[in-house]
């Protein structure tokens, strides 16, 4: 026998994503979910879900991209784990989607400032770690900023230095967390990057190449926002 009356409670969903140049499309249990009478978006993208949840049932939320279909996203609702989708973050574009927040931090006139994060961590290496330590130096070997954890969740808290250079390239050496010893294999791992002044809100990415792995840093999120 079942209980006629099923056991339920409310459910709420703040979505705080952004998209660029994809139109993306949310839908819910299969329905597209309308934003201010749109039912595709791109740019900022914010709303929140009220929806009541069954005990035992699943309520499906997907991203898609609305040109092309492809499901880019999904979660699986529930009337246990709720508490962990009252806020939904997520940053898409070309190539990479991140479930995370992303905000320009304020560097000021003259100052450089990096944060990172490094969502596909281990793809290719096959390290086990959740998150590696960095640090950022110029060609000469001067160091400029360490990052003691550079994660796949979440952008590190911003380091900010003197602009010498709006041309110099710097580099990222990636280590274990707290040690000298690179985080996988034996040889140094080290990413060229581009900075600019400003903001510099760099992805880091295992990428396979000539028949090994290595990590680049192309991706600079502040070019978007």
């Amino acid at each position: 026998m079942e209980a006629y009356d099923k056991i339920q409670k409310p459910g709420e969903v703040t979505i705080k994503g952004f998209s660029k140049p994809d139109v993306l499309q949310l839908r819910f249990n299969g329905v597209p979910v309308s934003i201010n009478g749109n039912t595709s978006y791109t740019n900022q993208i914010e709303t929140e879900l009220d929806f009541v949840l069954d005990k035992g049932e699943a309520n499906k939320l997907a991203i898609y991209n609305h040109e092309t279909g492809s499901e880019i996203a999904k979660y699986n609702i529930t009337y246990d784990n709720i508490d962990d989708y009252k806020t939904l973050y997520f940053f898409n574009l070309p190539g990479i989607f991140l479930q995370t927040y992303v905000e320009k931090p304020q560097v000021n006139f003259g100052k450089v400032g990096f944060e990172f994060i490094f969502p596909n961590l281990g793809e290719y290496s096959g390290t086990s770690l959740k998150e590696v330590k960095g640090i950022l130096k110029r060609e000469n070997g001067t160091v400029l900023a360490e990052f003691e954890s550079i994660g796949k969740d979440r952008f590190t808290e911003v380091k900010i230095y003197n602009s010498f250079s709006a041309s110099a390239p710097v580099f990222l050496e990636l280590y274990k967390p707290g040690t000298t010893e690179p985080y996988a294999g034996t040889g140094l791992i080290q990413v060229k990057l581009k900075q600019h002044t400003g903001a510099n809100l760099i992805v880091l990415q295992e990428k396979p190449e000539n028949g090994t792995w290595v990590v680049r840093g192309d991706i600079d999120v502040s070019e978007y926002l």
